[in-house]
């Protein structure tokens, strides 16, 4: 039963009130290590780019469920972008997912239950200066895991200094959402999860300061991530379909 409900077997819908998603290039080989076999690095220019994605979630439910049972939460995602073959021959764009926390202790064991996002509790503090908005997150033993405060209200924010892009339009291929995630298995399988959203017109934000407690483990502690992008978006209706399961390679 586990294991079923691991590949994600019904819709669900949410609202998404606010995401906010940072963007940190890494040479292309440090990350071969956190991609399994069947997927690709989706790179630039030989870099690989992990997204911490910051997403206020309301009503989270069932597909079909009235509003009033959904879940809200907090999370942050942590994703790698990558590209699978499916059946079809199709090159799907997606996302690896390495880790995700949230506010709500519900949510870590609904999530680990249906998911293989690899959930954990965080506590959550939001403070605003200003425009700046600042997020921390740490374990219940006190260690940060996240540190980021950033101008979401500042118009025309350009990309950040030493970006890998050359501009804006080529740093949106990179800004999401990607319309599929990549949940490895044991088997060589993987179960691939669609999403849809209402539109997504992504704007820039200017980010102060930041510190990711991720990038000082495994191989990335090895090498200085660059802040590539930085965008904002607000009140997304979003819908996860049924999963599918697809093996290694993209054969059936």
């Amino acid at each position: 039963m586990t294991s079923f409900l691991k590949h994600h077997p019904f819709p669900v819908r949410a609202n998404l009130e606010r995401v906010v998603a940072i963007s940190f290039a890494f040479p292309e080989s440090t990350l071969k290590p956190l991609v399994p076999p069947g997927l690709e690095i989706d790179a630039y220019d030989g870099f690989g780019f992990v997204t911490a994605a910051l997403v206020w979630t309301r009503q989270l439910r069932p597909a079909g469920f009235p509003q009033f049972l959904g879940q809200d939460f907090f999370l942050a995602g942590y994703r790698i972008f990558t590209r699978l073959r499916d059946e079809s021959g199709r090159n799907l764009r997606g996302l690896k997912i390495i880790r995700s926390e949230t506010d709500k202790r519900r949510m870590v064991a609904l999530g680990n239950l249906m998911t293989g996002y690899q959930y954990r509790f965080a506590k959550l503090q939001i403070t605003q200066t200003g425009p700046d908005t600042r997020v921390l997150t740490s374990l219940p033993d006190g260690e940060v895991t996240l540190d980021l405060t950033f101008d979401s209200q500042t118009p025309n924010a350009g990309l950040p200094p030493g970006s890998p892009f050359p501009d804006w339009r080529t740093a949106r291929r990179f800004a999401g959402p990607m319309p599929f995630t990549f949940s490895p298995g044991a088997d060589g399988k993987f179960v691939v999860i669609e999403g849809t959203r209402t539109d997504w017109v992504p704007r820039p934000v200017q980010v102060r300061h930041w510190r990711v407690g991720l990038f000082d483990e495994g191989p990335l502690q090895a090498v200085e991530p660059i802040l590539a992008n930085a965008f904002a978006v607000e009140n997304i209706d979003y819908r996860w379909n049924k999963g599918r399961i697809i093996q290694t390679g993209g054969l059936p």
